[in-house]
């Protein structure tokens, strides 16, 4: 039977990954993003299975608005959704544009919708999936942090969606291609020095974390709740 999943920031990177995997499986997508071009070009791509629907998840009004367009049984919530702000400079101004925007983007962008669409979460299989950062444990100032609160919250969902039979966990990736992420960053040398840092020598595929979002989202995993899948090719082991 197709399920009803939402991918936010389904348009590119891990998220557009995440969406062909469910796609090829005949469940029908939703898509969700800022960005209507982007959106409808991913769309195109997967095929008549994807739905895209643009919103800013950051904003409270702009989610209501949305919950009229999304299905009224989800069965999976993926939230990868997430940027890093680029503000840069010094003095109190700037480091609040960074920690607001980092929290923003990374944390409400969650939080927001997910609140807002608990109520159709499927009883006793219901799925939410949330993508964090390696960031998240080694640091990475506003950017970490916010990953961080990810976990967090997510300990505090899976409490309260576990009675009804419906799990939260998170994948936590590391360095990966095929995203908008690092951008001009992550160039030949770049590549090289993260791959170092791995136990594999190379960095991860977006294709590979999508895999690991999609078992959590399986009914193989119906008894994993509240924990953090690492997705990093051992740079960073978990406890």
């Amino acid at each position: 039977m197709a399920r009803n999943v939402v991918v936010t920031g389904g348009g590119t990177g891990i998220g557009l990954e995440v969406a062909r995997r469910f796609v090829q499986a005949g469940d029908k997508v939703v898509i969700v993003g800022r960005r209507r071009a982007v959106l409808e070009h991913a769309a195109a791509e997967l095929g008549p299975n994807a739905t895209p629907l643009v919103c800013d998840l950051a904003d409270p009004d702009a989610v209501e608005v949305a919950l009229g367009d999304l299905p009224e049984r989800i069965d999976v919530l993926v939230n990868n959704a997430g940027s890093r702000e680029t503000v840069i400079g010094a003095g109190p101004h700037a480091v609040l544009a960074r920690w607001r925007g980092d929290f923003e983007r990374n944390v409400l962008t969650a939080v927001l919708l997910t609140e807002s669409i608990r109520d159709r979460l499927t009883p006793g299989s219901g799925r939410v999936v949330t993508v964090s950062s390696i960031a998240a444990l080694r640091g990475a100032g506003s950017y970490g942090a916010a990953k961080a609160s990810l976990h967090a919250w997510n300990h505090f969902l899976a409490a309260q969606l576990g009675p009804s039979g419906i799990t939260a966990n998170i994948v936590a990736p590391g360095t990966v291609s095929g995203t908008e992420f690092f951008g001009p960053r992550l160039d030949e040398a770049e590549v090289s020095r993260r791959a170092a840092r791995t136990l594999l020598g190379r960095i991860g595929e977006s294709g590979e974390v999508a895999a690991a979002v999609c078992f959590l989202a399986s009914p193989e995993a119906g008894f994993i709740t509240g924990e953090i899948l690492h997705c990093n090719g051992g740079e960073l082991l978990g406890r």
